[in-house]
């Protein structure tokens, strides 16, 4: 059994909750979208198959337990349910990043999944599964990448019409790179009395010029 990969490295979280922690990354290849923003078009095609023993090992090499395997859209692989089981039975804590538009009920559960939910301003918002938002877990996120006020009342009518009780805190509003002023957006949030977390790219904070492996 293997995978497509595009890269494994070891970085901090930077798009979720669990932003700022060390973490392992499997970035696999291939996507389905082709958003607007789109900051890993490299991971589109490029990818070396890989057994899936041989990216556990790799994985081992770092002194880290928490994983994220993300893309392109990881689902897109038959075998990524099964790395991520494997990696749950040793003992891991693993995150998936999905686009949202893929079915993620054949994931496992233990799994913490971050699903972005396309806004109109990518272009790819009619390719959403909006059925995911019935399929999330209590430790699951949900993140909108946000370039313009059409962006940010889109993802406040999709939270309150397909999923009105997942909790707030877990909802990530994430301004586009470059695009919307992080502060416009945070003025919007107050304004609206909204619970949601206002998300910068941590890693690119971090590591500003560096385009891969961050």
């Amino acid at each position: 059994m293997s995978l497509l990969v595009n890269e494994i490295f070891y970085s901090i979280q930077g798009e979720s909750i669990y932003s700022g922690r060390p973490c392992i990354f499997v970035r696999l290849t291939g996507c389905n979208l082709r958003c607007s923003y789109c900051d890993t078009r490299y991971a589109y095609e490029e990818g070396v198959n890989m057994e899936l023993t041989e990216i556990i090992n790799r994985i081992a090499a770092h002194r880290c337990r928490l994983v994220e395997i993300t893309g392109g859209e990881p689902l897109l692989q038959s075998q990524t349910p099964i790395l991520i089981y494997k990696l749950l039975e040793n003992g891991y804590e693993v995150m998936l990043e999905t686009n949202g538009s893929l079915d993620i009920s054949r994931v496992d559960g233990r799994c913490i999944k971050i699903v972005d939910i396309k806004c109109p301003t990518s272009g790819e918002s009619d390719k959403n599964d909006m059925e995911n938002l019935k399929r999330l877990g209590s430790k699951d996120q949900v993140k909108f990448v946000i370039e313009n006020r059409m962006d940010y009342e889109y993802a406040k009518e999709t939270m309150d019409s397909n999923c009105p009780d997942f909790p707030e805190e877990q909802i990530l509003f994430s301004p586009v790179s470059g695009g919307i002023a992080p502060s416009r957006l945070a003025e919007w949030i107050l304004e609206d009395n909204l619970n949601v977390r206002l998300h910068l790219q941590l890693h690119k904070i971090i590591w500003p010029d560096r385009k891969r492996g961050v």
